[in-house]
């Protein structure tokens, strides 16, 4: 069984750091530190709250002056690395976290923080506040930092940033208008660092979920320029594609179905157990006299709580297929229990999907116990 992903702070960890920290601050109190760590819930917590937890037991354990907590954060991230500690640890989200707790009304002294933190571990979660309470002043800054030799400080500016950015706070704002935003986007589109090229294509999709018109414009401006480039606006519109957005299909190549035919279309499974998978399987027939781009996809309707079902995209293939051709495709669908999805027993739906048209036939099958 994998371990769980909340284990990474253990005994072992807290020993490391904690030395580390008794070489910068030697009047750390370590026996006090660890027995607020280790409280009664401690085992009950996820991997998000230990995280808040130990930043708010870290911070019970330091001064009540915030510019000299950061300077013994600053101090200390140099001892952990000398100390075997590589940069982009997970374990360290904390040191952002008390950043984004303590220092909302620190702004020069957290702004400077998190420029060295994010080259240790990432601030894309801690500097969203600050980008939705100071907006004309981080908006700037982060046109600053667009420019900096380090390519995880380039990259803050473009992922913390982002209007929708996974497990973080929306920043509405730039949800109702990006356009503060695109000039930094414009800019490290062609950055050296494929890490900030792509944080780039993930706030442009962000982007696409609010105001897809800005997203094509620039996709049609940026297309065929480079292949990093290329690489990037197709990776910017997968939720575009994924909607079969018309303008944008034709754009990457994915024409007319017209004489695009799906058959033999059936569940294998008609009736699956949590933690099994659906199959189904069908036929492809291009009966075009010519090879045909198609981007091939699955619509998953799932259960919801209210009865209701909810569709999910996945894609199964994107390629040309032979003029004239038939092929088989057989695919599974896992129902494997995870932390992001919670299954509902009952009716659930397949559908196929090409070029970003659904097929008509949507065919059920049952979750059951």
């Amino acid at each position: 069984m994998a371990e769980l992903l909340k284990n990474i702070y253990n005994t072992t960890f807290f020993d490391r750091f904690i030395s580390s920290v008794l070489e910068v601050e030697p009047v750390f109190n370590k026996t006090s530190f660890l027995n607020a760590i280790y409280d009664t819930e401690w085992e009950n917590r996820e991997l998000k709250q230990r995280m808040r937890h130990i930043t708010l037991a870290f911070k019970d354990h330091l001064s009540d002056d915030f510019n000299k907590n950061v300077e013994i954060i600053l101090k200390l991230i140099p001892i952990l690395e000398k100390n075997g500690f590589k940069p982009d640890n997970l374990e360290f989200i904390f040191f952002p976290d008390f950043i984004e707790i303590y220092g909302l009304e620190h702004y020069e002294t957290s702004i400077n923080a998190f420029e060295e933190i994010t080259q240790f571990v990432s601030c894309e979660f801690a500097v969203r506040p600050f980008i939705i309470k100071y907006q004309d002043q981080m908006i700037q800054q982060m046109a600053l930092w667009s420019n900096h030799k380090h390519s995880s400080v380039r990259r803050l500016t473009t992922e913390g940033c982002r209007p929708r950015l996974p497990w973080a706070m929306a920043i509405p704002y730039l949800k109702n208008n990006p356009a503060p935003i695109i000039p930094i986007l414009k800019k490290l589109k062609n950055d050296p660092s494929e890490y900030v090229r792509r944080s780039v294509a993930n706030n442009l999709n962000d982007i696409s979920k609010d105001n897809p018109e800005i997203v094509i414009s620039l996709v049609k401006k940026w297309e065929g320029k480079t292949k990093e480039t290329d690489w990037l606006i197709k990776h910017a519109s997968r939720t575009l594609l994924k909607q079969g957005n018309a303008e944008v299909m034709t754009l990457f190549g994915f024409g007319a179905i017209n004489k695009i035919m799906v058959t033999d279309f059936k569940i294998l499974t008609p009736e699956v157990k949590i933690g099994d998978s659906v199959e189904f399987a069908f036929k492809l027939v291009n009966t075009n006299k010519n090879a045909s781009k198609i981007r091939l996809e699955y619509g998953l309707y799932y259960q919801k709580a209210n009865g209701t079902l909810s569709k999910k995209v996945f894609k199964i293939s994107e390629k040309t297929y032979s003029e004239n051709s038939t092929t088989s495709i057989h695919r599974k669908q896992s129902f494997k229990l995870i932390t992001t999805r919670k299954f509902h027993i009952g009716k659930h739906q397949v559908s196929i999907i090409v070029n970003g048209k659904e097929m008509d036939t949507i065919l059920d099958f049952e979750l059951i116990q």
